[in-house]
């Protein structure tokens, strides 16, 4: 799956700046969320970034780039920074919430189990297939996709019920997206704090990992 996740050359048209961390991990034994995920997520929210910051702004920017209202459907980072407290999922949403906050960028956590196909993120012909509480994208609009259909409108504004990961999670994949001015290192960071958190919940967890940007991978 990881060597096949695909950006579309329209999507890096729009943001040259765009890339992604793909993150594949194997094993996991999800649960409920506990002591362990509060904490990450209280720790996160301590830290978050102000509403004004440019990493924040630049994800507005790209929502008005293929005309959506930031304001109205906000980038995940930018709904997620701004609730107090952070929502308890299970183990693994919590991880990656946190690590969301801590490191101010969009993260999308789905259950592999669950795809149909590799993970494309492109701009949408209008006449995908998507589930009825999603709602239909809009020409243009930049989307993940899978065979089956939409799996994430509004490039990371709300995931589909399809993938998303449960307490019966084995196989996950994230998806880490990075606009400028956050840098490539600060996306590898995240990246780490991401795998160290997946490895306290499940030790001996398999990660893999491929950075996408424009032009190809590295």
């Amino acid at each position: 799956m990881i060597d096949r996740i695909h950006v579309d050359d329209a999507v890096t048209a729009l943001r040259p700046d765009f890339a992604v961390l793909a993150v594949c991990a194997y094993g996991l034994a999800n649960g409920p969320s506990d002591d362990r995920s509060r904490a990450w997520l209280a720790e996160a929210a301590e830290h978050a970034a102000p509403l004004d910051d440019p990493r924040l702004e630049a994800w507005r920017d790209a929502y008005r780039s293929f005309g959506a209202k930031p304001s109205r459907t906000r980038p995940s980072v930018d709904a997620l920074t701004r609730r107090k407290p952070l929502p308890e999922i299970n183990l693994v949403v919590d991880a990656y919430n946190a690590v969301s906050v801590r490191h101010c960028l969009p993260i999308g956590g789905e259950d592999l189990r669950r795809y149909q196909g590799p993970a494309r993120l492109v701009r949408a012909a209008g006449d995908e297939p998507s589930e009825d509480a999603l709602g239909a994208p809009e020409i243009g609009e930049v989307i993940w996709r899978d065979d089956a259909g939409v799996t994430c409108r509004r490039w990371n504004w709300r995931q589909c019920v399809r993938t998303r990961i449960t307490e019966e999670t084995v196989d996950a994949l994230f998806l880490l997206e990075r606009l400028e001015p956050l840098t490539l290192e600060e996306l590898a960071a995240a990246g780490d704090a991401l795998a160290a958190l997946l490895a306290e919940i499940t030790p001996g967890v398999r990660v893999e990992s491929r950075l996408i940007v424009a032009g190809g991978s590295r």
